[in-house]
């Protein structure tokens, strides 16, 4: 289970009237913030009967909750009712959770034939979806002590960063403190370039890196579940807010130096200067390892941007498509043909700042 869930201190519960439940009562259940805000009112306010009167409790430990059944999990017309299984709270109301919730619930508390579930359960949000969370499970501790620095209401503010220092997010999420520096944004702009014939402007759209200001630069590495390698990852901020909860680490931490190495090759830290992009031709070797891979892509003499491809019914031929749709005319033979009629090369594009941001080779 995720480790940040979040655990209200006041649950507000309110009914429609249902025969299928042991109460006669089905509940819907939502709750105050850390800031006394109200969660999900609406949706709460237009699906309760307010005939009957709403409750609201302390979510602390309880015991005494029963399985009831499974719900949902058919199909009515184009609409698929996901399934639920409802769950009877000792104080008298029955409320849903997810299967997935359930599957969790039973690898960590015994369900006993006639007298429930055993042990004591507290009431969680995972976003939007409640979770009836076991306290004898051993994500519970974790969970607590990440709840008790939510409820302190006590963020982390400009003046408390040190460079290199590690903070940690609502989200349960550890960053870096880099400092604070001009955060550059691509956005679309729109520039005339004449009018039609009816004498209206016309206009194109181009995107253009626009210097927004200093703003605060946190970092941390990360490994996508699809790919062997670590990313830089980033959150520019003009100002916290509530964003981070906790200080997990005041000492600078070791690579700093190479971490910020990896946030000058970025856009958003130094835009891209096309004035400092490098040409480089293929030597005669690396076009052929390269030409013989689908969809190859390489500028040509004239800097025009090119895609080659096999003719499959011609052992050894190669034709090109260019890619911008210029009408620069057909050309297929060998790999030697191609290479001394293109003089294929590749792009090396640089920041302002001068890091090399990509290599498209």
């Amino acid at each position: 289970m995720k480790s940040n869930i979040f655990i209200p201190k006041i649950i507000k519960v309110g009914f429609q009237n249902r025969n299928d439940t042991y109460t006669k009562k089905l509940a819907y259940v939502i709750y105050y913030d850390q800031k006394g805000k109200l969660r999900k009112e609406i949706s709460w306010q237009s699906w309760r009967d307010k005939k009957i009167p709403d409750l609201e409790f302390s979510n602390e430990p309880t015991s005494g909750f029963v399985l009831n059944k499974k719900v949902g999990d058919y199909v009515s017309d184009w609409n698929h009712r996901q399934a639920y299984v409802r769950v009877y709270d000792p104080r008298d109301f029955e409320f849903e959770i997810t299967i997935e919730n359930l599957l969790y619930i039973l690898e960590n508390a015994n369900s006993i034939k006639g007298k429930g579930l055993e042990g004591d359960f507290i009431y969680g949000w995972d976003g939007k979806d409640l979770i009836l969370i076991p306290t004898e499970s051993p994500d519970y501790k974790e969970i607590s002590q990440y709840n008790k620095i939510i409820h302190q209401n006590n963020y982390i503010k400009v003046k408390d960063l040190i460079l290199g220092a590690i903070y940690k997010t609502k989200t349960n999420e550890e960053w870096i403190y880099m400092g604070r520096f001009d955060y550059y944004d691509d956005v679309w702009k729109q520039i005339e370039i004449g009018k039609d014939s009816w004498g209206y402007k016309r206009y194109n759209s181009v995107r253009e890196n626009v210097n927004k200001g200093k703003y605060h630069y946190f970092v941390r590495e990360y490994k996508y579940s699809w790919s062997d390698k670590t990313e830089l990852q980033t959150i520019i901020l003009k100002s916290l807010g509530d964003r981070f909860i906790t200080t997990v680490s005041t000492e600078c931490i070791e690579n700093y130096a190479d971490l910020f190495n990896k946030l000058e090759c970025t856009t958003s830290y130094s835009p891209h200067d096309k004035s400092k992009d490098e040409y480089i031709n293929y030597t005669f070797e690396e076009f052929i390892k390269k030409i013989n891979k689908n969809n190859f892509y390489c500028y040509d003499s004239q800097k025009r941007y090119l895609r080659i491809n096999k003719v499959y019914n011609k052992s050894g031929q190669y034709y090109f498509e260019d890619v911008n749709n210029y009408k620069i005319g057909d050309l297929e033979g060998t790999i030697e043909y191609i290479y001394n009629n293109l003089q294929p090369m590749y792009k090396n594009e640089y920041l302002a700042n001068g890091k090399l941001y990509r290599k498209e080779c």
